[in-house]
């Protein structure tokens, strides 16, 4: 007999009169394993939904520490049956308890006889009267409107034909069945085939739909290019549109459909370019069509601003000097004035095509450096300090505007997207919520120049919104066209009672929207009523893909896990985006995910602390104690979401009518009541990985007072990628992408010992693609599981186009399945554009299911290219560049701008720094120029480098890298896993800055705009698979002009530092070099614990929370789960940020330096990233020989002679280039250049200290 798993929902007649205790309905697998674990006793079993087949079951057993897994499926009579080996006679049951009071006899087939029912705990009904935020004393009806009802989502339950599975399967059902009764009617004098007619019917199902919206577009197009004969179009395609007939007319219908469509087809090009003709003539004075009119046009906006000079100029200017840059978006051009004496005045004119970039200044936040182009094709940069950060943001956007306004390309690289979220109140909406759409208000708000630039996309989530569908969508359209002078057009409204999620786009948009998709899912009491719950929408932009959630969850201080479970919940059943990515969650579905919404989670902290806070404006402390951060911190929702930094104050519960009062107590019937104030309205996101997202203002409105909610606002600057069109056709087989993958290797959290396979899918790919089954599999635990792939096991996947512009935006998704089950145990999502190259890079990030972090996977693969295929083109984002380095000394912090998102490690190579400070030549011009070709790499490289929090979901935090250095010295070293990679906090260079004039860069110190921290530290915002989060292996490969490179291997996202080596924490020197290194060695070589072996574990001081405590390890099964709930409960002092990660390849550069050239420590034999290598013995305690001594002539001969040659490069780029000069540096000075391990620190300083005491 096989074993397997399964998924989806189960009639009620399977289950007999009640449903069994060990029946869990839709408990995930791994949480059903989970529960078996904690039974321990072999016989123990369960029997959950199966996750990969509708109307079945998984049977789970737990046998000799493993989770067997049988799927149960039924038959087409409604008889469950356990699926068995070919061959074997299954055996039928009508319910459920029939099938397993057979499986509880001996000899019955399985790996054992069932015994032990493990059920499911019953949860108590503790005040399920969620009503409204506890304001009304029963659920709010939902509205009875009839303009209420919405378009069928993708929810909307169909008919299940066979058309899903396309001809080829109906037509072997025609010929297995109904093709024999339509002989024997053709034999009786028959002269039409019905049942032949049914089948192309139900095959063509599809094509009509499609057909359908294809003629919609065509209409559109004819009323904006031939408007005289637009109306016999739309009457023509309405009339074939209009019938609804069965069997031969249906099928005439169809015909009559595709004649129409091929003249439509035909000459809609033709019309087209009669149209723009007529257009383009100097007599034609007629009205441009409707697509190409614009808002009203922008004022001349000017900004005052001084020169940033060096000391060395200021002493021969004597004084810094005022500018005016003014910009006119309309007119495309930029006047740099300067002000002289007696009034005077001089100024030079750029045109939009000679601004050659904008370098943002990330110490100094209000300065910014502007590359024009020169005479000679030679260029020179010019930095401006302005009034303040926010002015120097509106003049980016407004440059970015004439940019893109007089840009030569057809479709857009950017667009620009308002979200809100509000809470009504039940109350109607007020006359004036113009702040709101504004960004007027407290918090990150626009700029005054920019506030009345319309946005490309309006969202709006609404929740206790009493104002009924159609009446709510008008009062947005005249909102935004009072606001605008635009008349946006609603693309799609959902709602689920009163939660409202309504997006508006321009006019001139609207044809670039496709696939629209809208659904629900109800929280409410018993998760039937919606009065909680979410709506979503999503589409695709070009193409880019959108989902937008919005949702009111569970209320009442108290209640974070009925809260967290609304989240899994709906990230599970929301229906949105591609239906062949049902294996993925919503949060992988699309390139950007945006969730907004009341999402009503509290604040841990007495009221009468909040309001001092609050009155104080100390809003650290009070996001400290948020409950939502802190769930985010245990991993347990919003995994890998992003959101913007809050510097505004709680949002609810406000007073009514008023702003200056919060209101926290109300008298109920049954007590009194306490809400205290708090930011429960709130806008996360999530991107793919290295893709241009920048929030731009996050905030909360200070004068619209009818709710006791404040509406909250964010804006974003979103890429968009154009249906790309090949210029050059389908590749031949000699131009051909190939996408190849060397070697996989995954670490999963399960229990069961099935084999495993991988799914490939993309939109570049024509269909998904299947690995074959992983050919090594090893567990040293058994609540874990190592698998991997060979070249052998793993298919070469072609793009559908080669180009290399499109395939640097495409991503791939991945799931790891089980053979026995089809049932998922992990997905992720690469970028294609690191991968590509003629040598294969290496990939790591997580793997996730439902909601929770499952594993990680890294693996080896290239995208190869043809060189006929290898031209590009800069993005409008691209355009502005994050000087990362300043050029007034070595001691300032910078900060990486913040990427949400999915998280993996990609590669870099070495990188020769830009020209001299102060040189403005042909060089400099150059230098911009490839800092221009690399910027969309790099661009989601930068991630804010601090840590998360211990994961209970991630195995491989306590697997692939221990436990952390602080309490790695209470812990028996039996028990700590093989160290893997050397010291992740190494320092990483950024990337160098494009402008001529700019020092080498400084490291990154933290982000602008974070995930909130919940301790001192700051809290990661994770970039797609740009992690700045990486193993510290920096490649000091020397190169002309101080060439510097980084690790291109690195340890999995989120993971702490590894353990202290034995040595440190026993004092016995060690064998400083184990055996020679494999290809992947932090997963290789790395032991997973054995459970029940060594001593107890001690939680000692280096806890913040929870104080002392002490677990130990047993022989059960569950012993390491245990371990990392009691790890994933505290959290840790003194972890460092990690440091941003280097840039990825640029094209033309040096590439292929191995993973054994990219070394830090001086040529050797290949050896393993061990501890060795993290803290060489000889340097651990400040021995004599780590002294600095009299032959070393550099720094980095003598961090060499340290073993810690890793820090050479920060170092050296934040200017501790001189070995007299370092005498001075502090463990300040030390963080900044990247050196973060405490134990590293007093290496440094000790050596220092010696070397100041021999002279």
């Amino acid at each position: 007999m096989a074993g397997g798993g399964g998924g989806g929902g189960s009639g009620a007649s399977p289950l007999g009169p009640a449903p069994p205790m060990w029946y869990h309905r839709d408990l995930s697998r791994a949480a059903a394993e989970e529960l078996l674990a904690r039974a321990g006793i072999d016989g123990s079993f369960l029997v959950r939904d199966s996750e990969s087949v509708n109307g079945a079951y998984a049977l789970c057993v737990l046998f000799q520490k493993h989770v067997h897994t049988y799927r149960i499926l039924p038959d087409d009579e409604g008889f469950l049956a356990v699926q068995t080996s070919q061959g074997v006679q299954p055996k039928r049951f009508k319910t459920l308890p029939e099938l397993v009071s057979l499986y509880l006899q001996p000899s019955q087939g399985l790996v054992t006889t069932l015994l032990y029912p493990v059920e499911r705990e019953e949860t108590a009904v503790s005040d399920d009267r969620d009503y409204s935020d506890g304001e009304d004393e029963k659920p709010p009806l939902p509205p009875r409107s009839a303009s209420t009802s919405t378009p069928p989502g993708p929810d909307t339950p169909t008919d299940s034909t066979p058309a899903a599975n396309g001809l080829s399967t109906i037509s072997h059902e025609y010929l297995k069945g109904s093709y024999a009764l339509d002989l024997e009617a053709v034999k009786q004098g028959a002269s039409s085939l019905p049942h032949l007619n049914k089948t192309l019917v139900a095959s063509c199902k599809r094509l009509n739909g499609e057909v359908d919206k294809v003629l919609s577009g065509l209409e559109i197009l004819s009323k904006v290019f031939d408007q005289q004969s637009a109306f016999m179009v739309s009457k023509m395609i309405q009339q074939v549109q209009s019938v609804n007939q069965a069997g031969d007319q249906e099928l005439e219908n169809l015909v009559t459909k595709l004649a129409v469509l091929k003249d439509l087809l035909s000459s809609i090009e033709k019309k087209a370019l009669k149209a723009l003709q007529d257009m383009s003539l100097p007599s034609s004075c007629s009205p441009p069509p409707h697509f190409m009119r614009h808002s009203k046009a922008i004022p001349v906006q000017a900004f005052e601003v001084k020169l940033d000079v060096y000391l060395a100029e200021l002493t021969k200017i004597g004084k810094s000097q005022k500018y005016t840059l003014s910009v006119d978006v309309e007119g495309g051009r930029l006047v740099v004035m300067k002000k002289m004496k007696d009034n005077q005045e001089d100024w030079i004119t750029y045109t939009h095509d000679k601004i050659r970039q904008l370098i943002k200044s990330q110490r100094v936040q209000n300065k910014l450096g502007i590359v024009f182009e020169k005479e000679k094709d030679k260029s020179q940069r010019k930095d401006f300090i302005f009034a303040s950060a926010k002015k120097r943001e509106a003049f980016c956007q407004l440059l970015q505007l004439m940019k893109n306004k007089h840009s030569n390309q057809d479709e857009p690289d950017m667009i620009s997207i308002f979200i809100g979220t509000w809470n009504m109140g039940s109350v109607p909406t007020p006359k004036n919520v113009a702040s709101w759409v504004l960004c007027r208000g407290l918090g990150k708000t626009l700029d005054e120049m920019t506030v009345t630039i319309p946005h490309d996309l309006y969202v709006f989530g609404s929740q206790e919104n009493s104002v009924c569908e159609r009446e709510w969508v008008e009062s947005l359209r005249a909102l935004l066209k009072e606001q605008t002078e635009l008349d946006y057009k609603p693309i799609a409204v959902q709602t689920l009672w009163n939660i409202k999620l309504a997006v508006l786009v321009k006019a001139e948009h609207e044809n670039r929207i496709s696939h629209v998709g809208m659904s629900s899912v109800k929280t409410g009491i018993a998760n039937t009523l919606g009065n909680k719950g979410a709506v979503g929408v999503s589409f695709m932009f070009n193409g880019t893909s959108f989902g937008f959630v919005n949702c009111h969850l569970t209320s009442g201080n108290e209640k974070i896990a009925r809260r967290n479970q609304n989240y899994l919940d709906i990230l599970r059943l929301l229906s949105l985006g591609d239906k062949q990515l049902s294996s993925f969650d919503i949060s992988l579905r699309f390139t950007h995910l945006f969730w907004l919404g009341d999402l009503n989670y509290r604040l841990d902290m007495d009221i009468q602390e909040i309001l001092n806070y609050i009155n104080r404006k100390e809003f650290d402390p009070l996001l400290k104690v948020d409950q939502l951060n802190l769930e985010r911190e245990k991993n347990k929702v919003f995994l890998r979401f992003a959101e913007e930094e809050i510097s505004f104050p709680p949002t609810y519960r406000y007073e009514r009518g008023s702003r200056d009062t919060y209101v926290w107590q109300k008298q109920k019937a049954t007590g009194m009541r306490t809400n205290v104030p708090s930011w429960c309205d709130r806008i996360l996101w999530k991107s793919y990985p290295e893709t241009h997202i920048v929030c731009n203002s996050y905030g909360c409105t200070d004068d619209i007072v009818t709710s006791d909610h404040s509406p909250v606002f964010a804006t974003f600057e979103v890429g968009v990628t154009s249906q790309f069109v090949s210029k050059k056709g389908l590749p031949k087989s000699s131009e051909q992408a190939y996408i190849e993958f060397e070697s996989i290797e995954a670490i999963v959290k399960t229990a069961s010992r099935t084999k495993f396979f991988i799914e490939f899918y993309s939109t570049c790919l024509e269909e998904f693609k299947k690995s074959y089954e992983n050919d090594s599999q090893s567990s040293d635990n058994v609540n874990f599981l190592r698998v991997g792939w060979s070249n052998k096991q793993l298919t070469t996947l072609k793009p559908l186009l080669s180009e290399i512009e499109y395939l640097q935006d495409q991503h791939l998704l991945l799931t790891v399945k089980s053979l026995d089950g089809y049932e998922s145990y992990g997905e992720c999502v690469l970028a294609l554009k690191s991968m590509i190259g003629s040598t294969a890079q290496q990939f790591h990030t997580y793997l996730s299911h439902r909601g929770e972090e499952t594993g990680n996977i890294r693996g080896s693969m290239r995208v190869r290219v043809p060189s006929e295929r290898m031209g590009t083109r800069e993005r409008l984002y691209e355009w502005i560049s994050v000087d990362k380095d300043e050029t007034s000394g070595p001691k300032g912090k910078s900060t990486m701008v913040s990427r949400s998102g999915h998280e993996y490690v990609k590669p870099s190579v070495v990188r020769k720094p830009h020209g001299e400070l102060g040189k403005v030549s042909e060089e400099g011009e150059r230098n911009s120029k490839e800092e221009n070709a690399a910027r969309s790499k790099q661009d989601t490289s930068d991630s804010d480098p601090s840590i998360s929090k211990n994961s209970y979901n991630n195995p491989a935090y306590y697997i692939l890298e221990g436990v952390p250095n602080q309490s790695a010295a209470a812990i028996s070293p039996e028990l700590l896993p093989s160290p893997t990679s050397a010291n992740p906090q190494a320092a990483k260079p950024p990337p160098p800055s494009a402008g001529p004039r700019s020092k080498p860069p400084s490291m990154a110190s933290g982000p602008p705009h974070p995930r909130r921290p919940v301790t001192g530290h700051s809290v990661r915002v994770i970039s797609e698979e740009g992690s700045s989060e990486d193993d510290g292996s920096a490649c000091m490969v020397g190169a002309q002009g101080g060439g510097v490179g980084s690790t291109l291997n690195r340890p999995p996202p989120d993971f702490p530092p590894p353990p202290l080596p034995k040595g440190a924490l026993e004092m016995v020197p060690e064998a400083p070099f184990p055996k020679p290194r494999p290809l992947y060695p932090d997963l290789a070589e790395v032991r997973i614990p054995a459970a029940g072996s060594g001593p107890p574990l001690a939680l000692g001081e280096g806890f913040r929370r929870g104080g002392v405590g002490a677990g130990a390890l047993d022989d059960q099964s569950c012993s390491v789960l245990h371990l990392a709930k009691t790890l994933s409960e505290n959290e840790f002092l003194g972890q460092p940020p990690r440091a941003p990660s280097a840039p990825p390849p640029l094209r033309g550069q040096p590439m292929g330096l191995g993973l054994d050239a990219c070394r830090t420590f001086p040529p050797r034999n290949p050896i393993t990233e061990s501890i060795a290598e993290d803290m060489p013995e000889e340097a651990l305690w400040g021995s004599s020989s780590s002294s600095l001594s009299v032959g070393e002539s550099s720094v980095g001969e003598w961090l060499q002679r340290l073993g810690l040659e890793r820090y050479e490069q920060g170092l050296l780029h934040n200017g501790w280039d001189d070995l007299e000069f370092l005498s001075d540096i502090t463990e300040e000075d030390l963080e900044e250049a990247g050196v973060h391990d405490p134990t590293h620190k007093r290496i440094l300083l000790e050596s220092l200290r010696q070397q100041q005491q021999q002279k």
